[in-house]
């Protein structure tokens, strides 16, 4: 079985045989320049990649070779596809919209979700944590739960479907707020338009971990502020069918 050297080289000699001219990164800060970049990895590392893309608006593709590839366009026994995809200059985009995360002024970008959770570690505190949020400066609610999962449309899939949330398309102007383990049954998911601003307190003496794609952020304390608004950043995949999402759910989601 090649390694994951091995792939990458035979996929680029590819791409030069195909007309045109590739590069092999480990990292995606080292494609500063490229016109696109192909990710051959799982959903996780197209992730990490998608925030480094955004910030140089470049389109990237995903080939899976992780588990579930949700956000892969090819997998793995596709190369030769996903070559010729990688360099047709005139293949259709897929937009996605991403959040910014504002804490205490700093900034973070995610592509999925936003999670808002209180600690699990060994002596944490086990009790749920009462969390007040307001969307545009009208108070949406006090929340009694284990957290809070704020998602964009791309991943209304991913936490937030696992939390109870619905799934959105990819064109949706909307996002997601979901309660974890809520200990009301008042406490139900709320989809909101992508426009608004919303904000995030905690009323108690408490301390809450945020993740941003499953990568730490900070912790959340009662005299923070936490801004979540829609980002002027979007990660663009290069796609075979803007059509194909629903095909992709009931094969990937099942």
């Amino acid at each position: 079985m090649q390694t994951s050297k091995e792939v990458a080289a035979a996929f680029a000699a590819r791409i030069s045989v195909l007309g045109g001219e590739s590069s092999v990164f480990a990292e995606a800060g080292q494609a500063v320049g490229c016109d696109r970049i192909v990710v051959l990895g799982g959903d996780g590392t197209i992730l990490r990649t998608a925030r480094f893309a955004s910030e140089w608006n470049i389109p990237l593709m995903g080939v899976n070779f992780g588990r579930l590839g949700f956000l892969a366009e090819f997998d793995r026994n596709e190369m030769e596809n996903a070559a010729m995809l990688a360099v047709d200059e005139n293949c259709p985009l897929m937009e996605r919209s991403m959040l910014e995360v504002s804490l205490n002024g700093n900034r973070s970008y995610c592509l999925n979700e936003l999670s808002i959770l209180r600690e699990t570690r060994a002596g944490a505190c086990g009790r749920t944590t009462r969390i007040s949020v307001t969307i545009d400066g009208s108070r949406a609610g006090d929340f009694n739960a284990d957290g809070l999962i704020i998602s964009t449309p791309t991943g209304s899939t991913a936490y937030s479907l696992s939390a109870g949330g619905s799934i959105m398309t990819p064109d949706c102007n909307t996002f997601q707020l979901t309660p974890v383990c809520a200990f009301s049954l008042k406490s139900r998911p709320i989809a909101y338009p992508d426009r608004c601003e919303l904000r995030i307190i905690l009323p108690e003496e408490r301390k809450l971990v945020l993740n941003g794609d499953g990568i730490f952020l900070g912790e959340l304390m009662q005299c923070d502020e936490l801004i979540v608004r829609k980002s002027s950043r979007k990660a663009t995949f290069l796609t075979r069918n803007k059509n194909e999402y629903f095909r992709r759910l009931t094969q990937k989601i099942n």
